[in-house]
């Protein structure tokens, strides 16, 4: 029989749903610049859910990083899910 290890639970910043945390993407703010999560600071989670929905995952993206640059948002989490599609 198998063992069943824990999995860490994370909420999804956008929807607030919980969701076991390898099946989301963590990201951070580093002076107004959103980017992969690099390993210190504060970061937050978005599922893959939200992320098809662009104009809600925006808003939480300017929540947190505490910016009105809606346009500069868009192209960088653009760019990030075309990289985290890569790898």
């Amino acid at each position: 029989m198998a063992k069943i290890f824990h999995q860490p639970i994370r909420m999804c910043a956008t929807c607030r749903q919980r969701i076991i945390q390898n099946e989301l993407l963590r990201l951070q703010c580093v002076d107004g610049s959103l980017q992969h999560f690099v390993g210190s600071g504060r970061s937050f989670y978005i599922c893959k859910n939200c992320i098809e929905d662009e104009n809600k995952v925006i808003k939480t993206l300017m929540r947190q990083c505490k910016s009105g640059d809606r346009d500069r948002f868009t192209n960088k989490l653009k760019e990030i899910i075309a990289d985290d599609r890569k790898s």
